[in-house]
């Protein structure tokens, strides 16, 4: 059975999606959390292999045997799985998820989504939504003991998942506001009740205007690094319709998991023929400068996803009439996994070149 190691990512969502193709994958697989050096504006940036962007006590950490997988995700891991992969003599195979910055022949094989534009190659594998660790199991234990706090809600329950800022998409008091009353509205049409939590990205006067606007039945979770009591993967389980944010594609697609009705909320300029006034931010007009005039590379286009949802029927604009829906299970994951098994077969395999493409 191949050894796996996972360079473990340093932002939480290409954390996530990385533990959750090791767990379905099914190999043994050994968690490396590195450290990273300050100052070290260029190491991550070349295409060979280095350690010279990690701490020495991280660099303790990788030594032999080597591995036959290495899974990770983040520029700053780049060069150390190239590293690790010179040093197996080519024997590890190097996957990385989500958005490669170095040119896609670096690597043995990406896992990506359409937000990153990567361009079409063998060793590139294109999922609709990122990977996540929801299912049945998990949201089977998160239930719990919210369903008895939540019990004196009207339903149908309506959770709602509230992000942040994203590249030139802003959650500001504005559409914090067209939230709230769009959620009222929501509520009211349905007679349901509403679950609702913020994120680590939400900004807290967003927040308050979006507590102080609703004024339907609701539980509000303000989200707090310190709260353990997260009721997050609780109102995945039991609430019977979905409104996300659409600057998460993570919250999308752990959303768009569970198989019920998933509405996307437009912070402003997310879509075409909705003309709204946005909240300001000068990072966001920069970003889309830099979208516009810049490098593509250095950005991601998530309106890219939103288009895909709405056309396969997956998710719908709140507001908007949904298509019907299309009936079909998810693939994301089993198109990954597929690849991998490929990979380290063909690797074991003596003949010619491996093939990943799907």
């Amino acid at each position: 059975m191949p050894n796996v190691w996972l360079i473990d990512a340093y932002r939480a969502g290409e954390r996530g999606q990385v533990r959750a193709l090791a767990e379905a994958l099914g190999w043994p697989w050994e968690l490396k959390q590195l450290r990273y050096r300050k100052y070290d504006p260029i190491t991550h940036l070349l295409p060979t292999g280095s350690l010279r962007g990690i701490t020495p006590r991280s660099r303790l950490l990788l030594t032999p045997p080597w591995p036959d997988l290495v899974v990770s995700s983040g520029v700053r891991n780049e060069p150390v799985c190239r590293w690790i992969r010179e040093r197996s003599n080519g024997r590890s195979r190097y996957v990385h998820v989500g958005k490669p910055w170095a040119d896609p022949s670096r690597f043995d094989l990406i896992v990506t989504t359409p937000q990153y534009r990567v361009p079409q190659r063998d060793n590139v594998v294109f999922n609709e939504l990122t990977l996540h660790r929801v299912n049945r199991d998990r949201l089977a234990e998160a239930a719990g003991g919210w369903a008895a706090r939540w019990r004196h809600l009207p339903r149908p329950l309506i959770a709602v998942m509230v992000g942040g800022n994203s590249g030139p998409f802003t959650l500001g008091p504005r559409s914090a506001r067209r939230l709230g009353q769009a959620l009222n509205e929501l509520a009211r049409k349905t007679g349901g009740g509403l679950l609702l939590t913020t994120s680590a990205r939400t900004p807290p006067k967003a927040a308050d205007v979006l507590r102080q606007t609703l004024t339907v039945p609701r539980f509000f979770h303000a989200w707090s690094a310190a709260d353990d009591a997260n009721p997050y993967l609780a109102m995945l389980a039991l609430a019977d319709r979905f409104v996300v944010t659409a600057d998460s594609i993570a919250m999308l697609s752990e959303a768009c998991a569970v198989g019920k009705r998933v509405d996307m909320f437009d912070l402003g300029g997310m879509r075409e023929g909705f003309d709204t006034r946005r909240d300001f931010r000068v990072g966001g007009l920069l970003y889309e400068a830099l979208m516009r005039w810049g490098w593509e590379p250095l950005t991601r286009d998530i309106t890219l996803v939103h288009r895909q949802l709405v056309a396969s029927g997956r998710a719908a604009w709140l507001g908007d009439h949904p298509l019907a829906r299309i009936e079909q299970a998810s693939t994301d994951m089993s198109r990954a996994t597929d690849a991998i098994r490929r990979l380290i077969e063909q690797a074991r395999t003596p003949a010619g070149p491996a093939d990943c493409s799907v």
